[in-house]
């Protein structure tokens, strides 16, 4: 029942509300969170060490914009692709196949597929998909020096459960920022 489960309401009710707002104050909100999650992605080389646990985190900004508006999302994601080009390439790459896409994939999911495992299949299949062409297309070690660059049956299945676990473990970390988000909202 749990993995069939509608995931909540709380981002349809914030979804509404971000319609109402002007398109100028959506714009400037893209803005904001697209410099935030080049900020974040840039932390990993910026302060190496604790600078790959914050980098992670830059998947919620562009959660964020994509559950105000697709399109306006997807700005974001290129964006920040952009900014990241002229502050750190070296995580161009990285971030555009990776932490971006299960954003966009999560944002997309929601209003979309609306249960829990839908979200969770249709992201991890995404970043999936994006580590796969990192590793075994453009030949980039996005998962160091762990795996080959030759593709393997095995390490094909150990990516593919890592991108489900990620996925999951941010679609239930987005369920607990939208609640906290909704319930700020109510009090302003």
């Amino acid at each position: 029942m749990y993995w069939f489960s509608i995931l909540s309401h709380e981002p349809y009710k914030l979804h509404q509300y971000f319609k109402s707002l002007s398109y100028s104050k959506k714009l400037v909100l893209t803005a904001l969170l697209s410099a935030l999650a080049a900020t974040l992605q840039s932390t990993g080389n910026l302060l190496p060490g604790v600078g790959y646990f914050i980098s992670p985190f830059a998947t919620a900004p562009i959660l964020i914009c994509t559950l105000v508006s697709i399109p306006l999302g997807l700005q974001s994601y290129i964006l920040t692709v952009l900014l990241l080009i002229f502050i750190q390439p070296g995580e161009f790459f990285v971030f555009t196949f990776t932490t971006g896409l299960v954003g966009l994939g999560i944002g997309i999911a929601i209003p979309i597929l609306k249960r829990r495992i839908g979200i969770i299949i249709f992201t991890s299949f995404l970043l999936w998909c994006g580590i796969c062409f990192l590793l075994y297309i453009v030949r980039f070690p996005v998962l160091g020096p762990f795996t080959s660059t030759s593709p393997t049956l095995r390490v094909i299945g150990f990516i593919y459960i890592f991108s489900f676990i990620f996925s999951w473990g941010w679609v239930e970390i987005s369920r607990i920022i939208f609640k906290k988000w909704y319930k700020l909202m109510g009090k302003i």
